[in-house]
């Protein structure tokens, strides 16, 4: 059974420690605020200029002037901040955010990153997620296993223009949790139900099996 994105979300949420600085990029990552244990203390940044964002809002409960990066409705906390996007990229460039999870197209077994041009689509630019995995020492990629032509995106090498290069160190799809080394993607853990087999056979680029690989525990 692979995961749905709010349980590659609610996986991630582990990951998020006490007084920890996040910042969330657009898609399965957003929904990482919501599964966030009650009894520690993290701060959710977003590149247009928020500090101390807080789950999504209920239906009705939404207030069109607070938004997220992605132009989604978003809640704050008490005590969150408001800025303007110049303060908010010294925050990411200082290095002050200590971890970044962050939506792909394409992850390559050396870690880069491709997750902004969209083959076929005119689009904007990167945004902000340049700066993030330039400046970010803990990256987590957050994505589905294969695209919707069940074309893997584990890679040996990206096909995408890069965002960023060796910077992943965590990658949580909806049939695994794999580490980015030197020698390609460890597996970790495996989604409930789900085969090592069928994790090799989505997966293109090298993948490490070391021993006996645990399920994943939401």
């Amino acid at each position: 059974m692979s995961l749905t994105k709010e349980q590659i979300a609610q996986r991630i949420a582990k990951e998020v420690k006490d007084g920890y600085y996040v910042n969330l990029g657009i898609g399965i990552p957003t929904l990482v605020a919501n599964f966030v244990r009650d009894d520690i203390s993290v701060e959710f940044q977003s590149e247009n200029g928020v500090l101390g964002m807080g789950p999504f809002p209920y239906e009705g409960e939404e207030d069109p002037d607070i938004i997220n990066a992605g132009k989604q409705t978003i809640t704050t906390l008490p005590g969150a901040s408001f800025f303007d996007s110049a303060m908010s990229f010294s925050m990411i460039r200082g290095q002050h955010v200590h971890l970044t999870i962050l939506g792909a197209m394409e992850v390559a077994e050396n870690g880069d990153i491709a997750n902004w041009k969209i083959p076929g689509k005119m689009v904007k630019g990167m945004g902000g997620a340049m700066d993030l995995v330039a400046s970010a020492e803990n990256i987590i990629v957050a994505m589905m296993h294969t695209n919707k032509a069940g074309d893997s995106k584990l890679l040996d090498r990206c096909t995408l223009p890069l965002t960023g290069v060796g910077c992943v160190k965590k990658i949580v799809t909806n049939l695994a949790v794999l580490e980015v080394s030197e020698n390609g993607f460890v597996l970790k853990e495996r989604a409930p139900g789900v085969s090592v087999e069928e994790i090799q056979d989505a997966t293109l680029g090298k993948l490490i099996v070391e021993g006996e690989i645990p399920e994943m525990i939401l």
